[in-house]
């Protein structure tokens, strides 16, 4: 059974692992929401690395880790306060809501290669809805891919799937630019 930790400083090691030196994750470590768009273009990948780094050091996990059967870093989900992402502000998908007092956001998905179809977005996605809970939470809400809609490659399920999020009962809540990206919402 898979096993889910807060991202916290003792476990920088295992989010390097997940993240890999390769493809996406490696270049934006989860940076694209937590900065508007002229600021992200502005770094490199290597300063998003010390900015995630930065994050992980504070009080406030950013996110959770996944753990295989053997203990191998396997899977990451991004979340936090939906003000802690500035991009959100101006995303197309997410204006179809608005921030309000205790709504979290879920930004980012990795799942390492070799891993993934074996459930590690739903294990992950339940991890972060206990962080957000955790911590204050009144609500999470995310910006998956409905896949039924549109097929996608890996790199675009940075979202995760839209069956992970419904399977737990978010719900959506509406669409702003296309029937393939709703917007979710889960009350806790």
């Amino acid at each position: 059974m898979p096993t889910i930790q807060d991202a916290t400083p003792e476990r920088w090691d295992d989010l390097l692992a997940v993240f890999g030196s390769r493809g996406d994750p490696s270049h934006c470590w989860c940076q694209w929401f937590r900065q508007q768009r002229p600021g992200y273009a502005a770094r490199s990948s290597e300063q998003r690395r010390a900015d995630l780094q930065a994050q992980v050091a504070a009080t406030l996990p950013p996110g959770v880790l996944g753990y295989d059967d053997a203990g191998t870093p396997s899977g990451w989900c991004a979340v936090a306060p939906r003000a802690d992402h500035p991009r959100l502000r101006t995303y197309p998908v997410a204006g179809v809501t608005a921030d309000e007092d205790g709504l979290w956001a879920v930004t980012c998905f990795v799942v390492r290669v070799g891993k993934r179809r074996q459930g590690f977005a739903e294990v992950l996605l339940e991890g972060a809805v206990d962080l957000a809970r955790r911590h204050g939470a009144r609500a999470v809400e995310a910006y998956p891919l409905d896949t039924t809609v549109r097929t996608a490659s890996a790199a675009e399920l940075f979202h995760g799937p839209l069956s992970v999020f419904l399977r737990l009962g978010f719900t959506e809540v509406g669409t702003r630019t296309s029937k393939a990206r709703p917007v979710v919402r889960l009350a806790l």
